[in-house]
């Protein structure tokens, strides 16, 4: 019996690093039913969480996301001790003319003379990266959770074509200046192979890219929704601080 080639397409899918290539479609609704029996998580009120005196922190969630989707983030962030702020901007509904201007207001409005921790995820991560580059004298780091920040944006998710049709523009077009490389604050990655969202290499990030990069086991939902992911993830923040400004101080 004759086998069919592969196509052209196919081949260059087998030659891929695995790890550039978006997850499958399956995965992408597993997202969906892993995530609706955790909805109740969001409950609760919205102001800052943690100590009145905790460094502060600025969450943003992710697309189609908003503050009651990272509350059980903001807790884990606040049991560790950080005063932690949600964005305060409604649904994430994709880049906007105004993101970065309102989220520097949100900076302004946070900063008490310290600077401020931003950890972005998905998309919020991305806006966060960028809001390091308009502001980094504000910034005391950026940590981003599963965030394609990196690669070819068109491929390296498998929710683009959403994106594009909901935030009305082209996914390398953005209404506001896109900066390359790594912003001039230290970043922390964390990513995941069981992300069903997002390729595990545009959320690693390459070299010179982050300063940091930490592999989770955990789906997508679960960097704002799994509480053993979110208690990691909050340690390894501590550890990179430490680290990063350890060096600073030698």
């Amino acid at each position: 019996m004759r086998h069919a080639q592969p196509t052209p397409d196919q081949r260059l899918e087998d030659e891929l690093d695995p790890d550039l290539l978006p997850p499958p479609d399956l995965q992408k609704w597993s997202e969906l039913a892993w995530r609706l029996p955790r909805l109740l998580a969001g409950l609760g009120h919205l102001g800052p969480r943690g100590p009145e005196n905790g460094p502060p922190a600025l969450v943003i969630p992710g697309f189609l996301a908003n503050d009651r989707s990272t509350m059980d983030l903001r807790r884990a962030l606040a049991l560790g001790g950080w005063r932690a702020h949600p964005w305060l901007l409604g649904l994430n509904r994709g880049a906007r003319s105004d993101t970065m201007d309102l989220l520097a207001g949100r900076i302004a409005a946070i900063h008490d003379g310290r600077k401020v921790l931003l950890v972005g995820w998905s998309l919020g991560g991305m806006f966060a990266r960028e809001l390091a580059w308009r502001v980094p004298d504000k910034i005391r780091a950026v940590v981003t959770l599963g965030s394609p920040f990196s690669g070819d944006y068109k491929t390296n998710t498998n929710i683009r074509e959403y994106y594009e049709r909901i935030a009305g523009h082209d996914v390398n077009l953005p209404p506001f200046e896109r900066h390359a490389g790594k912003p001039p604050v230290p970043m922390l990655a964390f990513w995941s192979r069981l992300d069903g969202i997002v390729a595990p290499a545009a959320a690693r990030g390459a070299a010179g890219e982050v300063d940091k990069a930490v592999e989770l086991t955990t789906r997508h939902a679960g960097f704002a929704l799994d509480r053993g992911a979110m208690s990691r993830i909050v340690r390894e923040i501590r550890i990179f601080l430490r680290e990063v400004e350890g060096r600073r101080a030698a």
